[in-house]
């Protein structure tokens, strides 16, 4: 099933997402589950890190947090998500990011840490 989000802006240190997250993904309860956000958020934070990265550099996520502000019925609207690099160091970097709604209500927010990995040297 597709997620349905897609990225919208990039630059150098930040990336924006935008989600369309239907009822095929909410939860028992009737609300979009926590994992939406949490896929569409990582996303947009190691995506961030990502557009700092020199040629030939690498990149993974080692450990993200989400934190879920309110509740999200699935809807029309989109949700945006946006991320920004905090530190940018030669093997790591960490970005934090925010979800909004069509409202701009915060949705969730969070941050990530990332290794990157330095380019392979040529024989």
């Amino acid at each position: 099933m597709p997620l349905n989000f897609q990225l919208s802006a990039a630059e150098h240190g930040s990336t924006e997402f935008t989600g369309w997250p239907g009822p095929q993904f909410a939860n028992p309860g009737g609300v979009v589950h926590g994992g939406y956000l949490a896929v569409i958020l990582s996303s947009a934070m190691s995506c961030a890190v990502h557009t700092t990265l020199n040629e030939g550099e690498g990149y993974t996520t080692t450990n993200f947090t989400v934190n879920l502000t309110r509740p999200l019925k699935p809807g029309p609207g989109p949700v945006i998500a946006s991320g920004v690099v905090v530190h940018r160091g030669r093997q790591g970097a960490t970005a934090e990011g925010r979800i909004v709604d069509d409202t701009g209500k915060l949705l969730a927010h969070g941050t990530t840490t990332c290794v990157i990995f330095a380019p392979r040297k040529q024989d």
